[in-house]
């Protein structure tokens, strides 16, 4: 998974007026979710591969997640077990609702492929991110879907908030834009393991921020209102980040002492 367009300047106008092109190798523009692939992998995750594979998951904050509305799940990047893990703390067996994540053209080839893509995942090319892409993310936030966007791009192993992209930013507030009153909400989630590389029996910790509203950065340009809002969702992804640690080294000290 990855950050959209963080070297991109794609304005507003661009989402709105460009024709969205045709892709005959990856639908860059479309996703879906399975009727029967969903409920399957959602139903062997929650009862039988996260429970097996990790020693204790600890969620708290699940009732900042609207179970409506168009929101932007926002989390810490710290390992591919990342985006198994989020349906679990926060897909249909929590609000009912399944997740869109935009992920990497290489992610959306081959067998995992056929299954990322089935599971609401749509690609998009990380050095030249097509307009349609963007547009489609928009739409999806006009549909009231919940997607997954990492804002620091890549994985981060070393326990801290590494600068996050604007692209988040700029797509909430773009979505904001021409869709007047759709209320986008960016919710920051942090992620901790126990270990840098997660393995078998391996503790994490998933801490679920309280909401931001986008329509409080819509006053002035939209630069501006992106900066703001980037460095107010680093503060609150920070703020949680720092909460997962003193969990984990509360739980490390009662293991220690047991």
């Amino acid at each position: 998974m990855m950050e959209i367009y963080s070297d991109s300047h794609t304005s507003q106008s661009q989402l709105t007026n460009t024709p969205t092109p045709v892709n005959h190798q990856v639908a860059s523009n479309t996703s879906r979710v399975s009727p029967w692939l969903t409920p399957l992998a959602y139903c062997l995750g929650q009862n039988l591969v996260l429970p097996l594979f990790f020693g204790h998951i600890h969620i708290t904050g699940q009732e900042n997640i609207p179970k409506k509305g168009p929101i932007i799940l926002a989390p810490t990047h710290r390992s591919r077990w990342d985006s198994l893990l989020l349906p679990y703390a926060t897909g249909r067996c929590v609000t009912g609702r399944d997740m869109r994540f935009m992920t990497t053209n290489t992610e959306c080839q081959g067998i995992q492929g056929w299954f990322v893509l089935r599971m609401g995942g749509f690609p998009v090319d990380i050095q030249r991110p097509a307009i349609a892409t963007l547009r489609h993310a928009v739409e999806l936030m006009a549909e009231g879907e919940m997607l997954v966007i990492y804002p620091e791009g890549g994985i981060y192993r070393d326990y801290k908030v590494h600068t996050l992209k604007p692209g988040i930013a700029r797509l909430a507030l773009s979505a904001e834009s021409i869709h007047p009153g759709l209320e986008v909400k960016i919710i920051p989630i942090a992620i901790n393991y126990s270990q840098p590389y997660p393995n078998w029996g391996t503790d994490v910790n998933l801490h679920i921020g309280e909401p931001i509203q986008v329509t409080d950065y819509m006053n002035g340009s939209l630069k501006k209102g992106a900066k703001r809002l980037t460095a107010d969702l680093t503060n609150k992804l920070q703020q949680l980040s720092h909460q997962e640690s003193e969990i984990s080294s509360r739980n490390f000290a009662e293991m220690s002492n047991s």
